[in-house]
């Protein structure tokens, strides 16, 4: 059973990653992202089927995240060097392009596994999304079996909402009342 992360300060992380231009690395840390909110996102494996949906639907809207002080890091179990040819991987062969997001190498699953999305007797990660504050707090946790992936709309209405500062009711959207303000 994963452990509720939400309202708990976000367990801290470093990784190497392959940056979205397919050609360099560099490395990410729960450090980086203070100050700013963070969508960070598990998916299994590279070069399978789903991931790459929901990956390049991410990618196609970074832009919208960066305007709400937002950064997207994805993470699965593979290296960095994986996560590089899968970004110079052609889409129509199954690859991704070029991204707008790192894709972060969790090879030892310690990240998976702090976060609770960690399928132990796979070795691979469950589909979780976690939505993190600048100060380090989770304030969203998703977790959907790996063979559903994730709405990109879903994640961009929740994360204004948790910014809006208000109580919002059910398919509230930016611009719409809060039941009560703070």
């Amino acid at each position: 059973m994963a452990e509720r992360l939400v309202g708990r300060p976000a367990p801290d992380f470093t990784m190497e990653t392959a940056t979205g231009n397919g050609q360099d690395f560099g490395s990410a840390s729960l450090a980086d992202y203070k100050g700013k909110w963070l969508v960070l996102f598990f998916y299994p494996l590279d070069f399978t089927f789903v991931c790459p949906t929901e990956i390049t639907a991410l990618s196609a809207v970074a832009e919208e995240f960066k305007k709400l002080d937002t950064e997207i890091l994805g993470v699965s179990v593979d290296s960095k060097h994986s996560h590089r040819a899968w970004i110079n991987t052609p889409v129509n062969d199954n690859g991704l392009g070029q991204l707008n997001f790192p894709l972060a190498a969790d090879i030892t699953k310690s990240v998976a596994r702090d976060y609770g999305v960690l399928i132990e007797e796979e070795g691979i990660a469950l589909r979780g999304l976690f939505i993190i504050d600048p100060e380090g707090e989770v304030k969203c946790q998703v977790v959907n079996h790996n063979n559903v992936g994730r709405s990109v709309e879903e994640t961009q209405r929740v994360l204004q909402a948790l910014q809006s500062g208000g109580l919002c009711p059910i398919n509230w959207k930016p611009g719409q009342s809060h039941l009560v303000s703070k």
